[in-house]
C-alpha cells in the first residue's frame, strides 16, 4: 500500500520563493507520477493566515493559519529573510510542534528558525555556505558542518542553500517511495539524483580562489584537463616555471589550499562524472583519473564521501531506460 504524509510548508514575510516551490514540485510531481494526489498533501500556513511576500517579490497566499495546524508527518521551513527578528509566534509554534513531527525539515537559512527555537541543540545540521560563520557564532551548541548538501540527524534534516532543497526533498521521495520514483521525479524536473548528502555544496574549482598570476591560473585549468597527468609539486612547479617550494607557496597563498588537496579534489569530481556516465569500468575510470590503482581510487571515495566507486555509481548513475513495447 501506497504510503501517505501530511506536509506543512511554514511561509513568513520574506521568504525564499524557490525554497518553498522547489521541494512543492518535487511533492506533486511524486503525485502526479503515482497518480495518488494524497501521496503527499501538502499545505502552506503563515502565523497568521494572511498572504506574505517573498524575498523576491512573489505574493503568497497560505491554506492556513499556525495556530490551525498541529504536528504532521513533514514540518518544512524554508529559506529566506529570516535571520534578524523572526516573528515570535512562529518560534513559539516550532518549539511546541516540532519535536511532534514525524519529520523536520529546513531549506538554506530555515535552519536559523530551527536553531533559534532551540530545535537543533546537540544536532548535527547545514546551512547556506554563506551563512555558516554566522550560524556557527550565534548557535554554538549546534554541530554546524558547512560542506554537505544536507545532512539527517534523526527526524530533523537541515540543508543546504536554495536547490539543496530540492535534493532533500527527492531524498525523503525516495526513501518513501523508492529510488526509480524519485529518478523519475528528477528527470522530469530535469535536475539529478546525483548528490548524496555528504557532497560537498560546491566543487572545489568553485570552493577554490582562482589565483591573480596568470601562470598559475593556467596551472588550475591544465589540472582540471589533464587529471591522470603527474600532479606533483615538482612537475606543476614546472609548468609554472617556479621552484616547487616557491610554486607550493604561491599556490596556496592564492587559491587557498594545497596542490595536493586542490588535485585531490578535482582527480574525486573527474571520478564522479565518470562513475555517474556509466560507459567505463572501475579500472578505467582510476587510470582517467590519475588514481593508478581501483584501490587508491576506492580509499580516496571512501575517505571524502564515505561509499566504495562501486557504490556510488549504483546509486547515483541514471538508470538505463525501459526496453520499448512497441510492435510494428
Amino acid at each position: 500500500m501506497t504510503s501517505r504524509r501530511n506536509v506543512l510548508i511554514i511561509l513568513y514575510e520574506g521568504v525564499q520563493s524557490l525554497d518553498v516551490t522547489g521541494p512543492l514540485e518535487v511533492f506533486h510531481g511524486t503525485n502526479t507520477l503515482l497518480r495518488d494526489p494524497g501521496a503527499y498533501r501538502v499545505r502552506t500556513a503563515t502565523v497568521d493566515g494572511e498572504p506574505v511576500r517573498t524575498g523576491s517579490g512573489l505574493r503568497l497566499a497560505p491554506d492556513a493559519a499556525l495556530g490551525d495546524c498541529g504536528a504532521t508527518d513533514i514540518v518544512l521551513v524554508p529559506g529566506g529573510q529570516c535571520m534578524d527578528g523572526a516573528d515570535p509566534r512562529l518560534l513559539a509554534w516550532l518549539d511546541r510542534n516540532g519535536p511532534r513531527a514525524g519529520r523536520l525539515v529546513s531549506v538554506c537559512t530555515g535552519a536559523f528558525l530551527l536553531a533559534a527555537a532551540g530545535l537543533l541543540d546537540g544536532r548535527r545540521a547545514t546551512t547556506h555556505w554563506a551563512y555558516c560563520e554566522d550560524f556557527a557564532r550565534r548557535y554554538p551548541d549546534v554541530e554546524l558542518d558547512p560542506d554537505p548538501v544536507f545532512v539527517r540527524d534523526g527526524s530533523v534534516a537541515t540543508s543546504a542553500g536554495v536547490t539543496a532543497g530540492i535534493d532533500l526533498a527527492l531524498a525523503l521521495v525516495e526513501e518513501d517511495h523508492g529510488r526509480q520514483t524519485a529518478l523519475a521525479i528528477a528527470r522530469h524536473l530535469v535536475v539529478f539524483l546525483r548528490r548524496p548528502g555528504n557532497q560537498r555544496q560546491f566543487s572545489v574549482q568553485l570552493a577554490a580562489q582562482t589565483a591573480n598570476r596568470p601562470t598559475l591560473r593556467d596551472v588550475q585549468h591544465w589540472i582540471a584537463e589533464h587529471p591522470a597527468a603527474d600532479l606533483g609539486v615538482e612537475a606543476l612547479a614546472a609548468r609554472a616555471n617556479l621552484s616547487p617550494r616557491h610554486f607550493a607557496r604561491a599556490f596556496h597563498a592564492e587559491v587557498g589550499m594545497t596542490p595536493g588537496r586542490y588535485v585531490e579534489g578535482v582527480r574525486l569530481e573527474a571520478a564522479r562524472r565518470l562513475l555517474e556516465d556509466g560507459s567505463q569500468g572501475v579500472e578505467e575510470v582510476s587510470r582517467a583519473c590519475g588514481y593508478g590503482t581501483p584501490e587508491a581510487m576506492r580509499r580516496a571515495f571512501v575517505r571524502a564521501l564515505g561509499t566504495s566507486p562501486a557504490e556510488y555509481r549504483r546509486r547515483f548513475r541514471p538508470l538505463a531506460p525501459a526496453p520499448s513495447t512497441t510492435t510494428a
